[in-house]
């Protein structure tokens, strides 16, 4: 095949991506699946990969594209093995079944569980073509090996493409433990490498969920309760039938759908619809009842990590210190709004769904059907944005049961919003630190307790359950530094509101407040907040469960940034730097310094942020910096200005006027220092996330003197006043 025809096939390939249903077959297995008698098999070791004896290439990806490169990240840990040029791949995404019973994405896991399998499948494939060749030429195995594509015998020069030795590798065993190529081998991983669906992206041809609309489909806008737990007592739907396009009004659980040939129709119809709500649930809900909620819930936390005699050493302590700290409700706010597809006609649903969890989509939409598993396909499109709120399923079941009402395939759309009303929030939180310190303003002892609300998006709250406590909070069970004594409590509260999985789930919050904090302590000591750190992270490395937290990588990743950003360098009137750190699930060291300018208004501008980040062996270096600058612009969105509020039941922030988001004109210049180990990638996703607004807050005071403890920061800068000296008392 032709350069020319693979790119073709590959382009392709490209809508089937997102579009078509995938079959794939494993090794031994390719006659007896359909090739049929006589034809050529495809070689296939394992679910991830077939060569075909055409010569095409084809690698499944097994997680969802939402613009973190995983269609990039992931095919070429295969093509490095396999040395194939990864310009003339296909890719085929995944479909839950038998071959892929964990598709999820989420928990900056992609390349840190595929690191294994993946490198595996390119090298069993290279491993039997070479075994084929060899059996072909008759020639020592020894002799031959892979290189761009073919396998070659370097006495005779022989090459063989792999598509003419497929079908015989086919035929052979599966290599367990196959040998991986070595460092000095590897041409892709490492290097920047561009998005393969980059131009697909930029020039419009790319499918994402909102356009995965099939011909002939009918488009459905919900009507939902406007508060949590609300039902409904009655709908007239007489004004919403006469609106031009619309087809149908049907009631599903949880609302009335209005079904329309356009999605112009069906929010027009839907707006035409008069419903009433009993309400009665969320009575006396609002913003202010649920602080209360968590106010009362913290003084009852109970400990998840205890070390030594905290109270002993408090009461003991020459001088103590405490705070509170808070953070608010976060949405989401995808750039392309929540939608799916559903064709639910006859005994069977086929689904397009730019879904974080395709196998809990299967999985809720059989339920919400009776039907069995097998009988629910889910095509997984491009993600306009995840962040966490695509690993639930409700689009889907809302989108499989209106379908089935209407026997039609239907597309259910959310506006901006519905977007931000029915969104599964980041939850509100309280945490509360004290510290005692010494003559040398060192901690002695420290406590850190943290009240929030679960994420019911998983299920409710279950205090018997050992996965409720064992790890949290985040932030403070895994509180980095040294620290002789040391008490950390949690309290989780059952949410009287929708929340789920945001990026970087509940450190944010956690890293906030202990970050801040330990900026408050050295200022309180009279030190460097940078030197307070690195003495703090100046020690051995604690066993947390069955995993180690590893202050040396953290401790090196602190210093990098300090030095790169040119800390204890004067920045002048209004301006101040400020560090934080953190090690993301005792895996991905992360330290950012923030440098912030506050205008004789108060308006905050942050030009600059440094990032230094070890997250093992780097793959794509394109991939980690771009993750690490989408990062701090999640984390700068969230610090300075937006969060999410409720009175009557209500959510008070309905689109990006009340919800403001980072404009280009005020993104920073992001420089980020990578530090690639041999240890394997530990993600990086969300690790970015966590010190960014601690970074911020403790530039502020730099800069102010003023102490934040509750965000978004909005105009809590105040004008700028003279540089805090060395252990002066923080404003709040």
């Amino acid at each position: 095949m032709s350069r020319r025809a693979f790119v073709a096939r590959g382009a392709a390939a490209g809508l089937v991506l997102a579009l078509d249903p995938i079959r794939v077959l494993r090794g031994g297995e390719a006659e007896a699946a359909g090739l049929g008698e006589g034809l050529p098999a495809t070689l296939a070791p394992t679910p991830f990969l077939r060569i075909a004896p055409d010569g095409s290439v084809t690698i499944v990806v097994g997680r969802s594209e939402e613009g973190q490169g995983v269609r990039t990240a992931l095919p070429m840990l295969v093509a490095e093995e396999l040395d194939v040029d990864l310009g003339c791949v296909a890719l085929l995404q995944a479909q839950p079944g038998d071959d892929f019973p964990n598709l999820s994405t989420g928990g900056s896991d992609s390349v840190r569980s595929a690191w294994v399998a993946l490198r595996d499948t390119g090298a069993a494939a290279r491993e039997m073509l070479i075994t084929a060749a060899a059996s072909r030429w008759r020639v020592p195995r020894t002799e031959c090996r892979a290189e761009d594509g073919a396998v070659v015998h370097a006495p005779s020069g022989r090459k063989a493409p792999y598509g003419s030795l497929a079908s015989a590798a086919a035929r052979l065993p599966v290599p367990t433990n196959p040998p991986w190529r070595s460092r000095e081998e590897w041409r892709l991983i490492g290097t920047r490498v561009a998005r393969v669906d980059g131009p697909a992206i930029v020039t419009g041809r790319a499918v994402y969920g909102i356009d995965a609309r099939p011909e002939g489909a009918l488009v459905a806008a919900v009507a939902r309760s406007p508060v949590p737990g609300g039902t409904l007592e009655k709908v007239d739907s007489a004004r919403a039938r006469e609106v031009p396009g619309v087809r149908s009004v049907v009631t599903i659980p949880g609302g009335v759908a209005v079904v329309a040939e356009t999605t112009w129709a069906a929010f027009e119809g839907r707006d035409a619809l008069s419903v009433t709500w009993d309400e009665s649930a969320a009575a006396g809900l609002d913003s202010a009842a649920i602080w209360k909620l968590l106010e009362g819930a913290i003084s009852r936390s109970q400990p998840t990590r205890w070390e030594g005699d905290v109270e002993g050493a408090l009461a003991s302590a020459p001088r103590r210190h405490a705070a509170e700290y808070r953070y608010p409700f976060q949405a989401h706010a995808p750039l392309e709004p929540t939608s799916c597809v559903a064709d639910a006609r006859g005994w069977r649903c086929v689904l397009y769904a730019p879904t974080q969890a395709p196998n809990r989509v299967q999985a809720e939409v059989a339920r919400a059907l009776d039907l069995p598993l097998e009988a629910v396909t889910v095509n997984v499109t491009l993600i306009g944005g995840g962040f966490g709120r695509r690993l639930a399923a409700d689009d889907a079941v809302e989108a499989a049961r209106i379908s089935r009402a209407v026997d039609a395939p239907v597309q259910v759309v959310f506006s901006r919003e519905d977007d931000f009303a029915h969104d599964f929030l980041h939850p509100a939180s309280i945490d509360r630190l004290e510290a005692g310190l010494d003559v040398h303003g060192l901690p002695v002892a420290l406590t850190h307790a943290m009240a929030e609300l679960h994420l019911s998006m998983f299920g409710p709250l279950d205090l018997k359950s050992p996965g409720t406590w064992e790890g949290n909070p985040r932030g403070g069970w895994d509180t980095p530094y040294r620290l002789p004594n040391l008490r950390v409590d949690y309290a989780p509260v059952a949410s009287p509101v929708r929340t789920g999985a945001w990026r970087a789930v509940s450190y944010p919050s956690g890293v906030f407040a202990r970050e801040c904090f330990l900026d408050e302590l050295a200022h309180l000591a009279g030190q460097d907040p940078l030197r307070y750190r690195l003495a703090l992270l100046d020690g051995p490395n604690v066993r947390l469960g069955s995993r180690v937290l590893d202050r040396s990588r953290l401790r090196r990743v602190v210093a990098l940034a300090a030095e790169k950003a040119g800390w204890g360098t004067p920045l002048g009137p209004g301006r101040g730097r400020g560090i934080a750190c953190n090690l993301y699930d005792l895996g991905t060291a992360v330290a950012e310094v923030v440098e912030v300018e506050v205008g004789r208004d108060g308006t905050v501008r942050v030009p600059r942020v440094v990032c230094a980040v070890d997250c093992g062996q780097v793959v794509n270096l394109w991939g980690v910096e771009g993750q690490v600058e989408s990062g701090v612009v999640w984390g700068l969105t969230h610090a300075l200005g937006s969060e999410m509020t409720f009175r009557k039941g209500r959510v008070v922030e309905r689109s990006f006027a009340d919800f403001p988001v980072l404009t280009i004109d005020a993104m920073p210049r992001v420089e980020v220092h990578a530090v690639s180990t041999e240890r394997r990638p530990s993600g990086l996703g969300e690790p970015p996330v966590p010190p960014v607004a601690p970074a911020l807050a403790n530039a502020l005071f730099a800069a102010t003197g003023v102490r934040v403890r509750t965000l978004p920061i909005g105009r809590q800068a105040r004008p700028p006043a003279a540089a805090p000296a060395a252990g002066s008392p923080p404003r709040s």
